[in-house]
């Protein structure tokens, strides 16, 4: 199926996940193994049908001349190399003469070895790796379907991939086991792996009545795995989760140390997104723009969801080989969808101080709390409110240096 002859007035961002949910590890944060429930009794794996024409329709719909295309799981080295090898053949028949297309791939690094690394810096792949800081942080929730740590094969292939030189970054969850240790995870990501661009990322992950009972019952079986479909309301969160105030905390240590000796060599990109705010640009992270709905999820059967975090039947928009990828982007529902951000944005977050930087974060992380079931606050938000708070005068420092054309490093002075 071509692309819809319709003009699409901005660009938008699909993450594809070419294995669905599968994965060779076993987190036991992870929000997304369960989506594999979506798709009984599916092996889980794109078809080169559904590949041709989400490569189609997503560079012959974009409007501006860089497209990224942006590979994300489970685990999407589960494809095997020649399935990446095919979709780069794709992109070189449907590029336009004037399109700069960017690969990204998200991936635990386990799986990887010499000739997959030849591979991507071959075709120039941005590779995040999934690591949570020294060995005993990091094997705390990332372990295998063993309940074995994964640090030793995720470090293997981190070394793999800077043997090669390819172009790397951190995805580091920030969880009940390594919130309490934010220099020594930092200090780890800088100074032992000489990572140089990091994002951290909250875990919260939500406890649901219906899946309590059912964790009990999962117990029982040999998966023994909870079952978080998100359909209703959360009462709470898990153990593992990480503390809102202690969140804060986390970053404020972080970038207290970042502002004195790291400006311009590492670039942390939580603080990126937020000196964009004070600069009153829009923020580079979705999760702090004032509405979302260009960031969205290709399944590996061609089915497009509204966000990585919204893949559930009620948020599923349609399927890229029945109906052309930017009428999905651009339907009514996705729109709605991307505008509720602001629209629901509760009154405190409106009366905010740091509210233009926070923006009420992502909507998956508002929800009704115990004791107070009324207003639909951010989990997070004692935290971010103490790390914008905090960082607010270095930011205005940094944003009067670039806008009277000096470097922001000059802070460091």
């Amino acid at each position: 199926m071509t692309t819809s002859s319709k003009t699409i007035p901005h660009p938008f961002h699909v993450l594809s996940k070419p294995a669905g949910a599968a994965c060779n590890l076993a987190c036991e944060y992870c929000f997304y193994l369960d989506k594999d429930k979506l798709y009984p009794g599916s092996r889980l794996r794109m078809t080169d049908e559904v590949l041709n024409a989400y490569i189609n329709q997503l560079l012959t719909s974009q409007p501006i001349p860089e497209v990224s295309v942006a590979w994300q799981g489970g685990e999407p080295t589960l494809m095997g190399l020649d399935f990446f090898k095919r979709s780069v053949d794709l992109v070189k028949k449907y590029k336009r003469p004037s399109q700069q297309v960017n690969y990204t791939l998200q991936t635990n690094g386990t799986l990887l070895d010499d000739e997959w690394c030849t591979f991507f810096k071959k075709n120039s792949f941005l590779v995040g790796l999934s690591c949570d800081g020294p060995a005993e942080m990091h094997d705390a929730y990332r372990v295998d379907k063993g309940g074995q740590g994964s640090f030793k094969q995720v470090k293997r292939g981190w070394d793999l991939l800077q043997k090669h030189g390819v172009e790397t970054n951190i995805l580091c969850a920030v969880h009940a086991a390594n919130s309490h240790h934010p220099l020594n995870v930092y200090r780890f990501f800088r100074d032992n792996l000489q990572a140089r661009f990091i994002q951290f990322i909250p875990v919260v992950e939500r406890v649901f009545p219906r899946t309590r009972l059912q964790a009990k019952m999962d117990a029982l079986k040999p998966e023994g795995r909870e079952q978080r479909l998100h359909l209703i309301e959360p009462i709470n969160v898990s153990p593992r989760s990480v503390n809102p105030k202690q969140y804060g905390k986390f970053l404020i240590d972080i970038f207290d140390e970042w502002v004195q000796h790291d400006v311009g060599t590492m670039f942390v990109q939580m603080f990126d997104s937020s000196l964009a705010s004070w600069c009153g640009l829009p923020a580079s992270v979705c999760v702090f723009q004032e509405t979302c709905g260009r960031s969205l999820v290709l399944e590996h059967n061609g089915d497009i969801y509204s966000c990585d975090h919204f893949v559930e039947p009620s948020h599923r928009l349609g399927n890229i080989l029945e109906k052309p990828m930017p009428d999905l982007v651009n339907s009514l529902n996705q729109r709605n969808f991307g505008l509720n951000k602001h629209e629901e944005l509760p009154t405190t977050c409106r009366e905010c101080d740091v509210g233009f930087a926070c923006q009420g974060e992502c909507p998956r992380n508002r929800f009704p709390k115990p004791p107070d079931y009324n207003e639909r606050l951010n989990f997070l938000c004692e935290g971010y409110r103490l790390f914008f708070r905090h960082v607010d005068r270095p930011m205005q420092k940094m944003a009067e240096l670039l806008r009277n054309g000096k470097s922001a490093t000059e802070i460091m002075g």
